[in-house]
């Protein structure tokens, strides 16, 4: 029996997704739970996996399409008898009226969706659909890198006949790479076949990408030639310009941003702490042997800080319900960490932060960052974020005034330290100076409220020592 699987809703409340990389190809046979393909939604790039067992038999879409949830993704020959063939003890064809002929054959046979559900795979349970199934949507492309499905023995033959040895060729093992750097290729217009990998085992890595597209010659545009020759160019003139498609973690920051912005009152106010403490703080900890290898950071103690004022000034640790009208105190801290990567801005976040000591937050920390560096953020690391930091310091910028993430009243933007001339001790001394910027919802934090959680992190970045006082 042939089975659609749809793309599933993952969980997020999304209604797309972009097909980054599939991990088989027509005629593969796969086991259940198999990966069968990458794909990216508005937050991260998830492993699909298989909820059938069989042969491949057809790839709805293309690596790089946006596929709309529901939409079929591929097919599977489960090998279970139909329950409309003779087989299964339906009657003749001569017996029976014959179906209705399609409204268009132009996509290929259709294949019959499978009436119920399939198996429930955990994390990708999509909601039974009710009504007509989709048809599978075939642009150009896909028909052109996807065969369609032959209908009987003799089509499957004369299909084979056709296409002859250029198929048998499609089907080999394409280049090993990552999605990245697919995508990457793609961008550059390159073709990993042609491109040798020196990664372990063949892998094509982003260095031999960049070094194939550095090496093609590239043409110089007329009007550049024009300016060399010294020949006059129009004037007013519009410069070149290049167009990026609005999609996956850029699209969703950008709804995001754009619905908090002109929901929630922003109010920002900022401090300028002396952290030399804390500095020092940090580097006896590193020349400590019971904390080699642990990424103890500036971070690391404003995460910790934050914590600890949270719960002195629950306000900024709490949401917005506008449709409940109420305002909802979240119980715990789950502490997201605003992380650029090269797909966009993620904010992964710590769950139960206010429970872990500095050295768990240290690790918790670092793991969320090699995460989404690597694009394998999980939805649940994404969601049920409670406040927020922002560490724009490490671009070297000293203060700014970002913008909430959806659902929470408080974010915190920590600059870079600055070693300056700063008053210490009635003497003019140099110390290691950081200013730190609080962003909050003014519906959820008054304005002294905001100031005394500002307030209680600067007092433990000063003098980590304080915080004993305030635990």
């Amino acid at each position: 029996m042939i089975r659609d699987f749809p793309l599933p809703d993952l969980g997020e409340g999304l209604t797309e997704s972009e097909l980054v990389a599939w991990r088989v190809s027509v005629g593969d046979r796969v086991e259940l739970n198999q990966i069968i393909a990458d794909v990216e939604t508005a937050k991260a790039v998830v492993e699909l996996p298989s909820p059938y067992a069989g042969v491949i038999t057809a790839l709805h879409a293309a690596e790089g399409e946006t596929i709309d949830v529901g939409a079929p993704l591929f097919s599977c020959d489960t090998g279970e008898p139909d329950a409309s063939s003779p087989a299964a003890g339906a009657a003749s064809p001569s017996s029976q009226p014959a179906p209705a002929a399609p409204a268009s054959s132009s996509a290929g046979a259709d294949v019959v969706a499978e009436a119920a559900p399939g198996p429930n795979l955990v994390g990708y349970g999509a909601a039974a659909e009710t009504g007509p199934k989709r048809r599978a949507r075939r642009s150009a492309l896909v028909a052109d890198l996807v065969p369609a499905v032959p209908e009987s023995p003799a089509d499957a033959t004369a299909a084979e006949a056709a296409q002859g040895p250029a198929a048998a060729t499609a089907r080999t093992e394409r280049p090993r790479s990552t999605p990245p750097v697919r995508k990457l290729a793609r961008d550059l217009g390159l073709d990993l076949e042609a491109i040798d990998g020196s990664g372990e085992r063949g892998l094509i890595t982003r260095d031999d990408v960049e070094r194939a597209a550095s090496a093609l010659a590239m043409p110089v545009p007329d009007d550049v030639s024009s300016l060399i020759a010294g020949a006059p160019v129009a004037a007013g003139a519009a410069p070149a310009e290049t167009r990026i498609p609005i999609k996956g973690v850029r699209k969703h920051t950008a709804a995001a941003m754009v619905r908090s912005a002109f929901t929630a009152p922003h109010v920002t106010e900022f401090l300028t702490v002396d952290v030399t403490a804390t500095m020092e703080l940090l580097r006896g900890l590193r020349d400590d042997r019971a904390f080699a290898g642990r990424k103890v950071t500036p971070l690391t103690v404003v995460a910790k800080a934050v914590c600890i004022a949270a719960r002195r000034t629950p306000e900024v640790n709490s949401r917005w319900d506008e449709e409940a009208q109420e305002i909802v105190r979240f119980g715990g801290v789950n502490l997201g960490i605003a992380a650029a990567t090269e797909r966009g801005l993620v904010v992964p976040n710590v769950k139960g932060a206010e429970r872990m000591t500095l050295i768990e937050l240290a690790d918790a920390i670092a793991a969320l960052a090699e995460t989404a560096r690597a694009g394998r953020t999980s939805p649940a690391d994404l969601s049920g974020g409670t406040i927020s930091i922002t560490n724009i310091g490490v671009f070297g910028i000293d203060a700014g005034t970002p913008i909430l993430n959806p659902g929470e009243a408080a974010i915190l933007a920590m600059g870079a330290v600055r070693r300056q001339p700063w008053e210490h001790r009635g003497e003019i001394a140099l110390r290691e100076i950081m200013t730190l910027s609080l962003s909050f919802d003014h519906r959820l934090v008054d304005g002294a409220q905001g100031s005394r959680f500002l307030a209680d992190v600067g007092a433990i970045l000063r003098e980590p020592g304080v915080a004993l006082t305030m635990a």
